[in-house]
């Protein structure tokens, strides 16, 4: 498969957006079950009992996409996916009831203007090309239906299932509230997810949480070192979750960990070199930086720094298409005493948020950032960092994988990170080359037509979650010996491009 990474994140879009969208709606849920009749089909609960299955995790549970909870989504959750797919094994009325949100774009949590306007999902916008926000968001309100099956809330760490907090009050300093759990908490900032998990009397679960735990912190940029979980924290939070599950429920189970993410569009999609320049502009900004070069010098004759290091922190800019930007490095010697900032280019082992698309070689009023103003911490993960996110992710995989051991009578395990996962293909770690192909089809990890991810860079389109859904069935099929048909991933929507007046970028 064709390698989708390109030198830009207009690029990487605009390669996918070469085919027509004509045809992106129009696998949308109620079109597939019209034109698509219910047949007969093979399924067996095997020693599995479905009748009452309850959803537990993050937003990758809700049904979270394009950075917002909204309907549409939430109809094409990890959750409703596996429910669809239980459902045949059930005699009778099935019943799977979620959080429903009540809303098209629902609120988008990435924004937030303050001027009064509510921005709800991105919508791709084929003549940026890139992600827009949909202008008629809505914000989130409260659920009054009934009991929940769905308990996924978006943005919880493990330690939020386990606290009263997570529903309230709503107060700066409660840190753990979340509005997505107090919308349905059966006693918001009284009871607990996992407490009214158990009161829901589940027959079986699905758990994947603890993806938070350490993306939070890769996608600020590793800026942030509060909000990254200890191993202590982890290991404790985690053994009480699935002890309270154990202890408190007789039910069947399947648990995921979690996957290798950086190589997510959010990721990926930026490129190190993004800054384009004349030669004027370059010979500019290179008089601007004589000084700090000049005092790099200095530092290596006072035997400070090494001539490599002074080399690699050196700034200069070139008449190119495609300059690396300035940015700041905690890593590099401390010069200063000198005067000198820990600033040099990026490169190509660095990794770029996709934030940084909005910002880089934009004066926000020291300066073009990533030319004159150095792009900040939050920005780039540099190879250092990359190291310690990895590290902390492996870590707590180990510990996962030890929990479901010790509970491997009842437990499931889909292994995110093993080589057999979905993810060591579409990320192009098993031969080089991102990208899978279902059904004959090669689907791509970003969020072009053909791609798997939604327009915020981190969360699956309904297509990724149907693939999801269709690897956590496998492996509840090894061990309780079931069967179900499996989701099909090519029904499902992708991407959905901005109508006339309907995104930012078009007002």
């Amino acid at each position: 498969m064709k390698n989708i990474y390109k030198s830009s994140l207009s690029v990487l879009i605009a390669g996918a957006l070469i085919l027509s969208c004509d045809g992106i709606e129009d696998s949308l849920v109620n079109d597939r079950l019209e034109e698509n009749p219910v047949a007969t089909v093979e399924a067996n609960a095997g020693s599995a009992d479905f009748s009452n299955y309850v959803a537990i995790g993050n937003s990758l549970t809700a049904g979270f996409m394009d950075a917002a909870l909204y309907s549409s989504g939430q109809a094409n959750s990890l959750g409703a996916l596996l429910a669809s797919q239980f459902a045949y094994t059930v005699d009778g009325d099935y019943t799977f009831v979620q959080p429903d949100i009540n809303s098209v774009n629902g609120y988008n949590t990435s924004l937030n203007t303050g001027t009064g306007t509510v921005f709800g999902r991105f919508k791709l916008d084929t003549n940026i090309p890139g992600p827009s926000p949909t202008i008629n968001g809505e914000a989130i309100g409260a659920y009054t239906g009934p009991s929940v099956n769905n308990f996924g809330v978006p943005g919880i760490v493990v330690g939020q299932l386990l606290i009263p907090a997570t529903g309230g009050p709503a107060s700066p300093a409660n840190p753990a509230y979340s509005p997505f759990y107090e919308r349905f908490a059966s006693a918001p900032g009284t009871s607990t997810i996992i407490g009214d998990v158990i009161a829901a009397d589940p027959t079986f679960f699905s758990l994947w949480i603890g993806s938070n735990d350490v993306l939070g912190y890769a996608v600020g940029g590793a800026a942030n070192e509060a909000i990254l979980t200890s191993t202590v924290d982890f290991e404790t939070q985690y053994n009480a979750v699935i002890s309270s599950l154990m202890n408190n429920t007789t039910a069947d189970g399947v648990v995921a960990n979690i996957p290798f993410f950086l190589g997510l569009a959010y990721f990926q999609a930026v490129p190190y070199n993004a800054i384009p320049m004349d030669a004027a502009t370059a010979g500019a900004v290179n008089a601007g930086y004589a000084d700090y070069n000049n005092g790099l010098t200095a530092a290596v004759g006072g035997m400070l720094i090494t001539q490599e290091e002074a080399d690699r922190r050196t700034i200069n800019f070139e008449a190119s298409a495609g300059n690396a930007f300035v940015m700041e490095d905690e890593s590099l010697t401390d010069l200063s005493g000198l005067g000198l900032p820990n600033l040099r280019q990026s490169e190509p082992t660095d990794l770029v948020v996709l934030g940084a698309a909005s910002v880089l070689g934009q004066d926000l009023g020291s300066g073009a950032v990533g030319v004159q103003a150095a792009a900040g911490d939050n920005l780039v993960l540099t190879p250092e960092e990359q190291f310690v996110i990895e590290a902390s992710r492996q870590t707590f995989n180990g510990i996962i994988g030890s929990i479901v051991a010790a509970n491997s009578d009842r437990i499931a395990y889909y292994d995110a990170g093993a080589t057999t996962s979905v993810f060591y293909d579409l990320f192009g770690l098993s031969d080089g080359v991102p990208g899978i192909t279902v059904d004959g089809v090669d689907l791509t990890p970003d969020f072009a037509p053909t791609g798997v991810l939604s327009t915020d860079g981190v969360h699956p389109n309904a297509r990724g979650y149907g693939i999801l859904a269709n690897e956590f069935l496998s492996e509840i099929e090894f061990k309780f010996g079931a069967i179900f048909p499996g989701v099909n991933v090519l029904d499902l929507p992708s991407v959905t491009v901005c109508g006339v007046g309907d995104c930012a970028s078009e007002q």
